[in-house]
């Protein structure tokens, strides 16, 4: 089956029932889309299509360039960010309930964060 994407603020999505595949951009500043965190039970993977992210994990970082595709296990602390100064593209791929926790601290006050991350077996480290 092939399903069309929505188009969305900030991009486009395709929605199954356990997966989500987000077409997403970000400008050209230089900065974290959250702080360093965990997801206990789920992966992440981003695919670079232009520009470049600059990943941050507890003891490193990477950045990767357009063509670059970086996947985050379970269990891995990290945060992720446009690299600067120009703007990227970017596919991310997550599970569905990835995409809720995202959409909930997107429709939420910064204070009622932690515990949004808990309730999807997720943490803030910083």
């Amino acid at each position: 089956m092939i399903i069309p994407p929505e188009s969305v603020p900030g991009g486009r999505v395709v929605r199954a029932t356990t997966l989500v595949i987000r077409d997403w951009t970000a400008d050209g500043a230089e900065r974290d889309v959250a702080p360093l965190h965990v997801h206990r039970a789920d992966d992440e993977a981003w695919h670079v299509i232009s520009g470049a992210l600059r990943f941050r994990f507890e003891d490193h970082q990477v950045i990767a360039p357009a063509g670059g595709t970086v996947l985050v296990p379970a269990g891995t602390p990290h945060t992720f960010g446009n690299a600067g100064p120009a703007p990227s593209r970017f596919i991310i791929i997550l599970p569905t309930r990835l995409d809720e926790l995202i959409s909930r601290l997107h429709e939420s006050n910064p204070a009622e964060h932690p515990a949004i991350y808990r309730r999807y077996e997720s943490e803030l480290l910083e």
